[in-house]
């Protein structure tokens, strides 16, 4: 049986859509998660998962669970408030893992090293971070692009939109989606009038998985997937009450009200220096995607939000 992927915190939104789109293939991997009953509600007890619970800093642990891997998706996530502590260390324990076996490295990437700008982002775009977070991105890949430059790992990082999709239940999604199925207010911050890039982790996990196949790729490797433009978030919410049949308000929180919030919670504080992002437009130029998979079939946005609503509905049943 062989088994060339291991994933990390496929629990998390995006890993779990690499986790199923390999299913869907048939193909084996292993996770290596912090809850181990959390995956087996997710996954059930599927043939083409095995399951590794553990902390990403228990080194032997997870260097074993990485032992002639091909691949390692790292889908790893913390809260806003804890970026700084703990990404470098994770990714740090990724990366050695992936040197003693000579993988590549699967890394979804967002805008955040950007900053607040009005010019479509391109691969080679020079960063310009403006915030914590943004600093914080941008060490990242770059420690990822350092580590490949002896030859022992390779990196695939994906750039990206805000996503959504089945078990994306993040801040800002599971107030849209969960709350229209229970016929509540769906809630966004700041404004709802402009522009905004969204990404269906389905689709993403597509792409990852015709990258890590793709041959001929430098050691490192980056491109950019913005995913699909909606004219405004109040109409996403119009197309997932179109789904829902219902017709549940869109409530925007205002900009003082959430200040006053992160007075009391430490990661509506730390999401303060990403304002900018729910006032204005961030895109991602993604041209070289286009060129790369022209025949790359995107789910269509009714589609895709009829996946995601019907997986929050199979929550409470």
């Amino acid at each position: 049986m062989e088994n060339n992927f291991l994933i990390v915190g496929a629990t998390g939104g995006i890993a779990y859509g690499f986790t199923n789109e390999l299913i869907s293939r048939k193909i084996h991997s292993t996770i290596f998660v912090r809850n181990k009953e959390k995956a087996i509600q997710l996954f059930g007890r599927s043939e083409f998962v095995e399951i590794v619970e553990g902390d990403i800093n228990e080194t032997d642990k997870f260097r074993k669970a990485a032992t002639g891997k091909t691949f390692i998706f790292c889908g790893i996530n913390f809260p806003y408030q804890e970026w700084e502590l703990k990404f470098k260390p994770a990714l740090e324990s990724v990366i050695k893992a992936a040197k003693e076996t000579k993988a590549t490295i699967l890394f979804p990437e967002n805008n955040y090293a950007f900053g607040n700008t009005s010019c479509a982002i391109k691969e080679d775009t020079i960063p310009n971070p403006t915030t914590k977070k943004g600093r914080v991105r941008l060490e990242l890949v770059q420690h990822l692009k350092t580590a490949t430059e002896d030859g022992d790992c390779k990196a695939i990082v994906l750039r990206l939109p805000d996503f959504f999709g089945p078990n994306v239940t993040n801040g800002l999604m599971k107030p849209i989606f969960g709350n229209a199925v229970s016929n509540k207010p769906m809630q966004w911050l700041i404004s709802a009038d402009v522009p905004h890039q969204l990404a269906f982790t389905p689709d993403v996990a597509k792409l990852f998985y015709r990258l890590s196949q793709k041959q001929g790729l430098p050691d490192y490797y980056l491109l950019n997937y913005g995913g699909e433009t909606v004219p405004s978030i109040k109409s996403f919410c119009e197309k997932v009450n179109n789904h829902t049949n219902q017709k549940t308000e869109i409530k925007v929180t205002p900009k003082f009200v959430l200040k006053l919030i992160g007075l009391i919670s430490p990661e509506v504080k730390a999401l303060k220096e990403n304002f900018y992002q729910f006032e204005n437009t961030i895109q991602l130029d993604d041209t070289n995607f286009s060129k790369a998979f022209p025949d790359f079939e995107k789910t269509s946005l009714a589609d895709a939000i009829g996946v995601t609503v019907d997986w929050y509905k199979s929550l409470s049943k």
